[in-house]
């Protein structure tokens, strides 16, 4: 595909294209909680929970869920554009039905503002990386323009420092800790990941070469999804002792706040990987009611943090699998 004056009705390879686009976003353990309804007549996308990627224990109230899926929905509004069409975008477009989470309505060619078009190279190189960054800064202009992408969706991004990181640090390592000992989390942790002799589709979830080494040393918040388990020559490594870390937070907590958290989320993920960034999640805390909340910063405005992102400089992140979009995708006359 390629950003063209956009004309007529969408072609099915076109229309697959795009979903195909929208569904390399990333969601939590890879579960892509989404599904989309084309309807060629009216040249609309739907975007639904698919409840086939939900975490029962992990994610009770479906809101790591809905940022998923909003993480989704900012690809396609990235390859539309790049497509060439402007779209609008409703969230919760029907009351009665609260799966249906966003729709999609293409309009007419893409005038000269083209954003987020932009960000589409780095729709299919965007990969979360669990392995060590370089003690190097991320320079002050590059972390402004993620602050301001994640303001176009109405969302703050913060990076802590001093006394709030160590606060979020201690918070996720309680996080972990609890982790290890729960038989809920572990559940879900197993339905998505895989060892190198699993049987089971290659279609979701976190693979176990995309683990990445066990840490040895340092202070950077990385998920084990080996948990427990010992990976026979898994190498260790030593990551980052001063780690940066982001906050994405809403002044509600809705599950309009969710999608919109969950735009905020690739867009900022996507401009960093333009700007050379590795990235990855840290969600633990996120998972553990308690925990939650002081993740926040009490001087701040905005009251519930929704994402953790640990970025830096590093070795970019491996691939991991995605369902066919035939899976994922029905279209309608």
């Amino acid at each position: 595909m390629g950003k063209r004056a956009a004309t007529g009705a969408l072609s099915e390879t076109v229309i697959m294209e795009l979903v195909r686009d929208a569904t390399a976003a990333p969601s939590m353990h890879n579960a892509q909680p989404w599904r989309f309804r084309y309807s060629q007549r009216h040249r609309v996308f739907r975007l639904m929970a698919d409840l086939r990627g939900s975490l029962p224990h992990s994610d009770p109230e479906f809101r790591a869920l809905h940022i998923g899926c909003g993480a989704a929905l900012m690809n396609l509004r990235v390859a539309v554009a790049h497509e060439g069409w402007q779209a609008v975008t409703r969230l919760l477009p029907e009351p009665a039905d609260p799966m249906v989470l966003a729709s999609v309505t293409l309009t007419d060619p893409l005038g000269d503002d083209d954003d987020p078009a932009g960000l589409y190279p780095a729709v299919h190189t965007r990969h979360t990386s669990r392995h060590p960054f370089a003690e190097k800064a991320i320079p002050d202009p590059v972390r402004r323009a993620l602050v301001d992408a994640a303001r176009k969706e109405r969302v703050s991004l913060d990076f802590p420092s001093g006394w709030h990181l160590q606060s979020v640090l201690e918070l996720i390592l309680e996080a972990e800790t609890r982790n290890l000992t729960d038989a809920d989390s572990a559940i879900d942790l197993a339905r998505f990941t895989h060892s190198a002799d699993d049987a089971r589709p290659a279609t979701e979830g976190v693979p176990e070469d995309a683990f990445g080494p066990r840490r040895r040393a340092g202070r950077a918040p990385v998920r084990d999804f080996a948990g427990s388990k010992t990976i026979p020559g898994r190498e260790t490594a030593d990551f980052e002792t001063s780690p940066q870390l982001a906050l994405l937070s809403t002044s509600r907590d809705r599950p309009e706040d969710w999608l919109r958290s969950g735009m905020a989320l690739e867009r900022v993920l996507l401009l960093a990987t333009l700007e050379g960034l590795a990235t990855s999640f840290v969600t633990q805390a996120l998972e553990w009611h308690e925990l939650r909340w002081p993740l926040r910063d009490p001087t701040s405005g905005m009251g519930y943090v929704q994402m953790v992102l640990r970025l830096g400089y590093g070795r970019p992140g491996t691939q991991t699998p995605r369902r066919p979009v035939d899976d994922v995708l029905d279209i309608e006359s």
